[in-house]
């Protein structure tokens, strides 16, 4: 059975994983879903994310976060862009998520990165999600 939306598995998959306190969640390996585990482990909400190298494919293992009394980092994640509705924007049109305290998460020509870096770099993409 073919997978149509493979990032919004991912997010669902670290929702899930949040939802039952789980340390880590394991999910298919692709390069774009690399670029947004990465992303998310650079601003700082999962952990670690590591790759388990296997045939027939790899496997993207993600590390989650809590604090000291339990509560996740990520609060909220959703996805924008959609396999029936792209949604895409120029640099001047990503927008903050929850007055600053979330992030974007962007596919550019440059590669995924996070929105307020693709602002500063002046260029725009395909939202793909929004994390808070």
């Amino acid at each position: 059975m073919t997978m149509t939306d493979p990032i919004a598995d991912m997010l669902t998959r670290i929702r899930n994983g949040i939802q039952v306190r789980r340390d880590h969640v394991d999910v298919p390996a692709s390069k774009l879903k690399s670029g947004v585990a990465l992303v998310l482990k650079e601003e700082g909400y999962v952990e670690d994310v590591e790759v388990i190298e296997a045939r027939p494919q790899s496997t993207l293992r993600i590390h989650l976060k809590y604090d000291r009394n339990g509560v996740p980092a990520i609060q909220e994640i959703r996805r924008v862009s959609k396999p029936g509705c792209r949604i895409y924007t120029h640099a001047r049109g990503l927008t903050q998520v929850r007055g600053g305290l979330g992030r974007t998460i962007v596919t550019t020509s440059k590669g995924v990165m996070s929105g307020a870096k693709a602002a500063a770099e002046g260029i725009g993409g395909e939202v793909l999600c929004t994390v808070f």
